[in-house]
């Protein structure tokens, strides 16, 4: 755990120093699990955005794009249910003063539990080797079943209490199982209690007559709302869906482990709209899907795991988490929900407007059912920045750093360095930084020697250095230098935009 801990500091350390990510207001002491996105950062940011829309709305003649507001009108969270039901149950502990997540404490604590029976796994199949039947053995021995059990008698009892809103249950629950403080091991709690989590505004020229509004806590209602204007004016038969990607805003008091979880976030989500009876046929196929767009980054598959939801939300009848190993473990990275039409009925029957759909197929008129798929753009910024962190022992004994990232996702694709700041070499590779900046996101540096700004580019990833040297100003020839095998080679001017173009050639399988 504490090398992981130390992982996730060189990462955040990483990201500020190279440009990715500030800490929000940095000059007045930052604020609190908030964040700005750096010139490398946005980049990234960018980058990781683009492919997700390529995936989703470039690449599917039935799926298109919309921009909602973040403003909406305040009747929307009622239906949706936020204004009653959007809360988390916290609790504090009296030595430590920390806050927590009451229901988190408690799934923890059944990780835990889980993890020992992995390793009973584990080490019966190293002891049985080919012959090993995990399923026999998971059913009949007796430390993995005395575990299931206790597990399942622990779920017994936190989901009904949270769909109870009993909170005074769920403080038992974490006193009987004798669950300690994580920072301090003090088991000195206050009682559990309820927040809820919109951040509410005025909207109106003056006190009295304005309204109060919130700031969205997710962009899919604006999905819902919009859902027939959409329709419409696209021509979408059903299946169809409606691409979004945007800020969100949630006052979340447990707000740490860097961008994991913030108060100002951004998400990428999928509205898929679909006949009643045909939505677990869709909703395992986007869990496919997603999935393999997940893969389609490099991202080694073990990395990644299908968390299935035992406690479900009030609209869902199944979800699942894709979840990614960060560097404090494995974590929700992305969601996948079959939500039923429960929220364009609850909109139906708020804003008296019909929202049904008619199947000519089927010459019958209903409320569709939706697939979501929900995936927070700074949690995937993190996996992708996490996974491509690499500590690096070179030969003399000297080390470098280096992000591995996907070229077609690195902030610059090409850095044009003249070897000297004389002998026209700077007018020369001037020349090659004017040929390939239409083209492609370039940096051009004159700085330092060459080992250092090879350096540099190695720790924000940059997949490719050029240098000028005064061979080029003979035979237009130049150095390309790739990243991650440093191996160097000497190459035309002209064929530098083919070689690099072709090598940011995604992987479509995820698209």
């Amino acid at each position: 755990m504490a090398q992981q801990e130390d992982l996730l500091k060189k990462i955040i350390a990483h990201a500020k120093e190279y440009g990715f990510v500030f800490p929000s207001s940095d000059i007045y002491d930052g604020l609190s699990a908030v964040y700005d996105y750096g010139p490398n950062g946005v980049e990234l940011k960018k980058n990781i955005r683009n492919y997700w829309w390529k995936a989703m709305v470039q690449m599917h003649e039935n799926i298109v794009g919309l921009d909602a507001a973040i403003f909406m009108h305040p009747t929307i969270w009622k239906a949706s249910g936020h204004v009653d039901a959007f809360s988390d149950p916290l609790i504090d502990n009296k030595d430590s003063k920390k806050r927590y997540r009451a229901d988190v404490l408690v799934e923890d604590y059944l990780a835990k539990i889980e993890a020992k029976i992995n390793k009973e796994v584990t080490k019966a199949r190293k002891r049985f080797g080919e012959s090993f039947d995990e399923k026999q053995f998971q059913e009949t021995n007796p430390r993995v079943v005395a575990n299931r059990q206790k597990m399942e008698e622990i779920k017994a009892r936190l989901y009904p209490a949270m769909d109870r809103s009993d909170m005074a249950a769920i403080k038992q629950l974490i006193e009987d199982l004798g669950i300690a403080d994580p920072v301090s091991g003090s088991k000195n709690w206050t009682d559990v209690r309820q927040f809820n989590l919109m951040f509410s505004t005025q909207m109106g020229s003056t006190a009295d007559g304005a309204s109060e509004i919130y700031l969205r806590p997710e962009t899919a209602q604006g999905i819902f709302v919009n859902y027939l204007n959409v329709q419409k004016t696209s021509r979408m038969k059903i299946p169809f869906g409606i691409a979004q990607t945007g800020k969100a805003f949630r006052n979340e008091i447990v707000a740490r482990q860097f961008i994991f979880r913030m108060r100002e976030f951004e998400q990428m989500e999928m509205q898929f709209f679909v006949r009643p009876g045909t939505e677990m046929e869709w909703y395992k196929s986007w869990k496919e899907k997603r999935m393999n767009w997940h893969l389609s980054t490099g991202i080694p598959a073990e990395k990644f795991r299908f968390h299935d939801h035992d406690k479900l939300a009030h609209y869902a009848n199944a979800a699942t988490d894709i979840e990614f190993e960060f560097p404090m473990g494995f974590k929700e990275l992305e969601g996948i929900h079959s939500r039923t039409n429960f929220d364009l009925s609850a909109h139906e029957k708020y804003s008296g407007k019909k929202l049904r759909y008619f199947d000519s197929e089927i010459n019958e008129s209903y409320v569709p059912y939706v697939i979501e798929t929900s995936i927070g753009l700074d949690r995937m910024f993190l996996a992708i920045l996490s996974n491509a962190y690499t500590e690096e022992n070179l030969e003399g004994g000297t080390q470098r750093i280096v992000m591995k990232l996907p070229p077609f996702l690195a902030p610059y694709k090409i850095a044009v360095f003249p070897l000297t700041k004389k002998d026209g070499l700077p007018e020369k590779a001037r020349e090659v930084m004017d040929n390939l900046k239409s083209d492609f996101m370039c940096f051009y540096e004159e700085k330092d020697t060459i080992g250092k700004r090879y350096r540099r580019h190695d720790a924000i990833g940059t997949p490719y250095c050029i240098t000028v040297d005064h061979q080029t100003l003979e035979d237009n020839t130049v150095t390309l230098r790739e990243r991650d095998s440093m191996k160097q080679e000497r190459i035309p001017m002209n064929e530098i935009s083919g070689i690099v173009a072709k090598s940011l050639t995604q992987n479509n399988q995820g698209l």
